[in-house]
């Protein structure tokens, strides 16, 4: 069967002598989709998952790089010029992983390794999210101690990153393991 000019075969004819998984064969039944098509849409949706964050990461980044050149820097305590550190250190080591895996397609590259891009730029984009995720809340922990000091910022913070780890943590996994039965 042709789809869009390219032959479509069964899921069983794999190369190299690959058994089809579950993933293979219901996105065949559904989708028409070889698994070569699904690592290519997988890769795709991941990259489009992680520009959205590295937008916010990196903007993210910028404030928290001019902040050290400011004249109130200097009044800090030893407390929030710490929790700069970490903000900073989270945020540049996010931007790290959530660029990674661009670096990682260049480095293999026509290799025929998209299944190991895809699995390894899955764990970078949730890796990355989880430091982001810090790097917020350190960054909110730092500014929420200046106006309101350390006590209150604490809370306030411990809030948020409960909230942050609701919506990207919890209920996700909440929703994966009550459809995985």
């Amino acid at each position: 069967m042709k789809v869009n000019g390219i032959e479509k075969t069964h899921p069983d004819r794999l190369p190299l002598g690959e058994a089809p998984d579950a993933h293979d064969q219901w996105n065949f039944a559904a989708r028409r989709e070889t698994p070569t098509q699904r690592l290519d849409r997988n890769y795709a949706e991941i990259l489009q998952e992680v520009r959205v964050a590295q937008t916010g990461v990196q903007l993210l980044l910028a404030f928290l790089l001019t902040v050290a050149f400011t004249p109130r820097f200097a009044t800090l305590t030893e407390f929030e010029r710490r929790v700069y550190v970490a903000a900073l250190v989270l945020g540049a080591a996010a931007t790290a992983l959530l660029i990674a895996p661009a670096a990682f397609h260049r480095l293999v590259f026509q290799r025929r390794l998209k299944q190991q891009l895809v699995h390894a730029s899955s764990r970078f984009a949730l890796y990355g999210l989880t430091l982001l995720m810090l790097s917020i809340g350190s960054a909110l922990l730092l500014i929420l101690s200046v106006t309101l000091g350390p006590a209150l910022a604490g809370w306030f913070t411990a809030g948020a990153l409960g909230w942050f780890a609701l919506w990207w943590f919890v209920v996700p996994l909440w929703s994966r393991i009550r459809h995985s039965r």
